[in-house]
């Protein structure tokens, strides 16, 4: 069940399932709260969203999304993964051994379809005079462009397509499986210029449909339905042909139409993707973040695009992207006409942006009469809506001065008005049964501190030189230790020695981001040197204790040699510890 449990993680937001049984507040990347374990008054309990990870200080538990769900309610891992499966959406029979191999057979076969309807339609392009003229002429789009982006045209007929996919051996289940048909069973697409829809490894997934003879009763646009391989929710449009070009300019421009993205690959301004004729979602965000956490919208600047802008900024601070605004200079509706007026003014508009919320607060202040006062209530009513989204407490605190200078008012009625609805009672969280839960007094929890300046401070290994790394308590702070000592590089990711710990190394590292960010390489080897020194000294203990036990043991069963062997094992290590 290793796919439905990352399927199931990937929907969920760790700090959403904990928030509901802990109260949260966001402290820097992280959250904070209350253990639910234990009665503490000072909040240790700490959830990091980026690494997915939850950690109690005070109980010294931690674990992933599953993990907390089995401690807090008392459930098997199985319990809790299907509870999670419901909260998420997610259909665990898909994940049966058994039909997760049909799943995957039938995602391959639809696959196949969509990729030979793309090489059909791209066939039929060359063997129509007006579908040529369409792409070359009026869309101005070049050999290699339609090359790249697979561009075809779909006959306009009933069942061409179909005709040929039967010939190749889908049957009309699959086609319609694979969005390729309609209710009719005939050709989903007629008479129009075809733009792949392809997944992040290039593989054709869907396509998007223009019309070339506009008709009032027909869409200008359409695109394949969902499907199995088809998620129009998650799935960024251009992300293949772009993601060379994210990495290396650090950062990505979003349009709102497919051939937005398109003409600016002509254009040469290739780091631009679409959210594929769908709102903006935390997964288009979270698909970008993996190749730069710097993000620009160029949505219309009308009420619609100024509603998906709004909506984007708390999916953003979620994701950890930072936004940012791309204007089109007067006179072009879209990022395709200004690339048609002049390719270097797009280019310059995509390196021009500005931060979302100075964009906004622009819009609501051109809107309204900001002289009246009635202008300046609903001005800064808006306003404070969109910096109450904002998690960064200096970035909040310069948006408040902005809109006290934008409407001449002071800055302590602004933060008075601002402050007004967070007066709320705080919502009831969902009851913890600690009757289930037994919480340790792990006495080695100062081991995993030791861990945590070793993950943080490369610089400080060298102290383990000539220790013994079986001194950890537990197999994985033994692992993680050796580790450590072999290497002096530093631990971003986990590197694959240490998958089967993976969760343990995300507790560690977030234990060394919570107390030890921002240490000095002296600190930092002193706090190392310290609990080296501990670690060997209740190392010793905890040995000597073992040999007198043993020794009591093979006196009374008159083992003198084994009796012998002991003493002259416990004399020589309280010789040592003298």
């Amino acid at each position: 069940m290793q796919d439905a449990k990352e399927e199931v993680r990937a929907r969920l937001n760790i700090e959403d399932v904990i928030g509901e049984y802990v109260q949260l507040k966001r402290a820097g990347r992280n959250f904070k709260g209350l253990s639910p374990f234990t009665n503490e008054r000072t909040p240790s309990f700490t959830v990091s969203p980026e690494k997915h990870i939850w950690h109690d200080f005070s109980s010294g538990k931690g674990g992933d999304v599953f993990s907390f769900v089995m401690e807090v309610e008392g459930l098997d891992f199985r319990a809790a993964l299907e509870q999670l499966a419901r909260k998420a959406g997610v259909d665990l029979s898909q994940y049966d051994t058994k039909k997760s191999g049909e799943i995957a057979k039938r995602k391959k076969r639809l696959i196949e379809a969509n990729e030979l309807a793309a090489r059909y339609y791209q066939q039929s392009l060359l063997k129509n005079k007006h579908a040529l003229e369409y792409v070359f002429k009026k869309r101005s789009l070049s050999k290699e462009i339609v090359q790249e982006f697979k561009i075809g045209y779909a006959p306009d007929g009933q069942d061409a397509l179909v005709i040929f996919l039967t010939k190749k051996g889908f049957s009309k289940k699959e086609l319609s499986d694979a969005g390729l048909t309609n209710r009719y069973g005939g050709d989903i697409f007629r008479g129009r210029m075809t733009v792949p829809l392809m997944d992040a490894s290039g593989q054709v997934i869907g396509f998007t449909g223009r019309i070339l003879r506009d008709d009032p009763k027909a869409p200008k646009y359409l695109n394949t339905p969902q499907t199995l391989i088809y998620d129009k929710s998650r799935h960024v449009f251009g992300l293949s042909q772009a993601k060379e070009a994210i990495r290396k300019g650090d950062f990505s421009v979003i349009v709102e139409g497919n051939l937005d993205v398109v003409s600016s690959h002509q254009a040469g301004v290739k780091n631009v993707v679409a959210s594929a004729g769908t709102a903006l979602t935390e997964w288009h965000l979270k698909a970008l973040a993996r190749l730069s956490n710097h993000v620009k919208l160029a949505f219309d600047a009308d009420k619609a695009g100024l509603a998906a802008t709004e909506r984007a900024i708390p999916i953003a601070g979620t994701v950890g992207v930072e936004l940012g605004i791309v204007s089109l200079p007067d006179g072009a509706k879209d990022p395709d006409e200004l690339i048609q007026q002049d390719a270097q003014k797009w280019q310059r508009a995509t390196d021009d942006d500005e931060p979302v919320v100075d964009w906004v607060l622009k819009q609501y202040s051109v809107r309204e009469d900001m002289a009246s006062a009635g202008g300046k209530r609903r001005f800064t009513t808006d306003s404070l809506k969109v910096i109450r989204m904002l998690n960064d407490s200096v970035e909040r605190e310069h948006y408040l001065k902005q809109v006290a200078a934008m409407t001449d008012t002071s800055f302590d009625a602004v933060l008075a008005k601002f402050n007004e609805n967070l007066k709320d009672a705080p919502r009831p969280s969902k009851p913890v049964h600690n009757d289930s839960i037994s919480v340790e007094n792990d006495k080695a929890v100062y081991q995993d501190d030791l861990l945590a300046v070793l993950t943080a401070y490369p610089d400080s290994r060298h102290l383990l030189g000539g220790f013994d790394t079986t001194m950890f308590v537990g197999e994985h702070r033994q692992q993680l230790a050796g580790w450590l000592k072999k290497h002096t590089d530093e631990l971003d990711a986990v590197p694959t020695a240490l998958r089967p710990l993976e969760t343990y190394v995300k507790i560690v590292q977030l234990r060394a981001e919570t107390r030890y960010e921002g240490w000095s390489e002296q600190d930092s080897s002193l706090e190392v040197a310290k609990l080296l020194r501990q670690t060997e000294v209740e190392h010793k203990k905890k040995t000597k204790e073992r040999l007198i036990n043993e020794l009591r043991d093979a006196e009374a069963r008159g083992d003198d040699t084994l009796a012998l062997e002991l003493r002259t094992q416990l004399h020589a290590l309280i010789k040592e510890t003298a």
